[in-house]
């Protein structure tokens, strides 16, 4: 449900706050005894339970939804779940291995505000975004939209040309009875593959852009992106046109006709395109130094400007277009709170994942055995599709750079990864295609996923359950990603 504007606006700034209070916290957190893991790394002197916690919170993630829906609707059980597995962590890693362990939770403070002042500043503005008009829910209308949404989710990120597309494509289709594929095929293409080439695209990117990754690197997955894409649109377009041709044999009347009833065609709130762009510039500009002579800019900087962009937006948004768009705080507050947990969490799980990739340490009595591209593209997919893939993929990356003997301390050593060769780059191709492409595999693997599925079903549209959107992830996109195994991670 959206709230009315006038108390949007009261609740702007505690929001903010909510969002900012976990990290704002882990940098508060007073210093430890400088003791604990001296002379040898923290990864190999980590116990395995450590990884509890970061487990605990990614199968609460996937398990409650399904077993404790009512009560996992409030951000408040979220929060309370998110604590209860990040504290224990935080306290360990302080306490255990003191400097060494509060230097790691003040890097995943900065990681996660610049993670959420990217979700929360794309949310923002294209909230702010209303595409007046029903358009016609032909097939190949249908099929354009969808491609427009694969090109701009690598610009203005998956969550938000899912927020923007979304309510466009629903009217549109509204006069039609069979749309669920429409949904689920906008799942796959704009709330995930589609944002595979730039940083903006999807969280896996972004925070290998925080890690060292070049801006432009992701472009070298063009062709992946474009095998993806280009195939799930053909697929597509078939799809649609038998279901409506269909409803066209079955249904009294033109459906032709029917669709093609529509308000003209307009978008309103334009100028938070500019801000848009302001975005990109801000996530650009840091990352190549611009104006600060090849240097990234100071720790904030990068933030504060999306954070000012948001606010433009907010401040010169007609008001009436967030009302017409449902517009709720709801959503990224819900992101903000589960992901504070889960940066947290993580930490000890790269950190061990890591040493186990240099050869520091055993787990279970066995070494890291994983060398092959197609290996990592297919242990970073599935793990993307039943739990996150934002973490998934620093998990893998850390375990590739550990392989390579790069330590992940600091903010470049995927940059550091890359620059080993080919052959380290085939593997950050692979773990960036598996986490961005399988995320798309169930509902839990990519956040706009969830979202698009309860906007649809605000709509009318009766969505499949958990296992039923499997079918459609199972039927289409598995044989696919073996084509893409085939053709680029052999």
């Amino acid at each position: 449900m959206s709230h009315p504007l006038s108390r949007l606006a009261q609740q702007g700034a505690p929001r903010l706050a909510a969002l900012l209070a976990p990290a704002l916290l882990l940098v508060l957190s007073p210093s430890a005894r400088a003791e604990g893991s001296e002379g040898v790394g923290m990864g190999a002197a980590m116990p395995l339970w450590t990884l509890i916690p970061f487990v605990a919170i990614l199968l609460a993630i996937a398990v409650l939804p399904l077993f404790a829906g009512h009560w996992w609707e409030h951000n408040k059980n979220k929060g309370i779940v998110a604590a209860l597995c990040g504290v224990p962590v935080a306290a360990y890693m302080v306490m255990a291995h003191g400097s060494a362990g509060t230097h790691v939770l003040l890097e995943k403070a900065h990681e996660y505000v610049s993670f959420i002042c990217l979700l929360g500043s794309l949310f923002i503005i294209t909230g702010g975004i209303y595409i007046r008009g029903s358009l016609s829910g032909t097939p190949l209308l249908n099929t354009a939209i969808l491609g427009i949404g694969a090109v701009i989710a690598s610009f203005i990120g998956t969550t938000g040309a899912s927020v923007l597309l979304i309510r466009p494509l629903l009217r549109a289709n509204a006069p039609r009875v069979k749309k669920v594929h429409i949904v689920v095929f906008f799942i796959f293409i704009v709330s995930n593959c589609g944002g595979l080439l730039t940083p903006l695209g999807d969280p896996p990117l972004f925070l290998g852009f925080l890690k060292g990754v070049p801006f432009g690197w992701t472009f070298n997955l063009w062709k992946e992106w474009l095998l993806v894409n280009g195939a799930l649109l053909v697929v597509f377009n078939v799809w649609d046109q038998q279901v409506f041709a269909k409803e066209e044999r079955e249904r009294p009347g033109s459906q032709l006709e029917e669709v093609q009833k529509h308000e003209p065609f307009k978008v309103e709130g334009g100028l938070n395109f500019l801000f848009l762009l302001g975005v990109v510039f801000a996530i650009y500009g840091s990352g190549s130094g611009l104006f600060n002579g090849g240097k990234p800019w100071p720790i904030g900087a990068q933030e504060a400007l999306m954070v000012l962009c948001a606010l433009g937006a907010w401040f010169t948004t007609n008001a009436q277009n967030r009302a017409l768009n449902k517009f709720s705080w709801t959503p990224i507050v819900e992101v903000a709170v589960l992901f504070a947990g889960i940066f947290v969490c993580m930490a000890p799980a790269l950190e061990i994942l890591n040493a186990w990739g240099k050869g520091d340490r055993m787990i279970a009595g066995q070494g890291f055995g994983m060398t092959a591209t197609w290996q990592y593209f297919w242990a970073t997919g599935v793990l993307s599709s039943f739990l996150d893939n934002a973490p998934t993929y620093l998990t893998f990356a850390a375990t590739a750079a550990g392989q390579a003997g790069i330590p992940v301390e600091g903010s470049t050593y995927l940059g550091d990864l890359l620059a080993k060769g080919d052959a380290a780059q085939a593997l950050m191709m692979a773990i960036s295609c598996g986490a961005v492409f399988m995320g798309a595999n169930t509902y839990i693997g990519n956040g706009p996923n969830f979202m698009v599925k309860a906007i649809a079903e605000e709509n009318g549209v009766k969505m499949p359950g958990f296992f039923g959107y499997m079918a459609y992830s199972i039927g289409i996109l598995i044989p696919l990603f073996v084509i893409v195994t085939l053709a680029f991670f052999r």
